[in-house]
């Protein structure tokens, strides 16, 4: 597999968990600690019962913003206590026929005025991992509440 133009890692830590029949079955992790039923939402034909890839992918880019939030924060010594970062994303058809996503990330950051929080919220996108793996691929926007 070549990697030609791929920024290299030092992985710190490494995620594995494992899904059984795809959209409509389970994901685990590999410590037990994530044990999920998947289904389709009923906006897309499914029963809804349970979770759905978008939702666990909007949980993990939320909570990765928040903490790249936090980075930039201390860095920049601004107080971000009781802030909120909500993740929407979108699943739907590409013009190829295929499927991909949009990300809309919004934070809200009560301590602050909004020209510091749009401030901290641009330089978050440029730190946090999920902002760095999806750039140029998927349509990601932030925004301040």
């Amino acid at each position: 597999m070549s990697t030609t133009g791929i920024q290299p890692v030092e992985v710190l830590y490494t995620a594995v968990a494992t899904a059984e029949n795809g959209r409509d079955g389970r994901v685990a992790s590999d410590d037990g600690k994530l044990d999920v039923v998947v289904n389709p939402p009923k906006e897309l034909g499914g029963s809804g019962a349970g979770t759905n890839p978008e939702q666990l992918f909007a949980a993990g880019f939320s909570a990765c913003f928040q903490g790249a939030l936090g980075v930039v924060a201390r860095q920049e010594k601004a107080d971000i206590s009781g802030s909120t970062v909500t993740a929407r994303v979108g699943l739907g058809k590409t013009p190829e026929g295929g499927f991909g996503l949009t990300v809309a990330l919004t934070a809200s950051i009560p301590n602050v005025d909004r020209e510091t929080a749009r401030a901290l919220v641009e330089k978050a996108h440029q730190v946090c991992p999920y902002s760095n793996a999806t750039r140029g691929n998927i349509e990601v926007t932030v925004d301040v509440a």
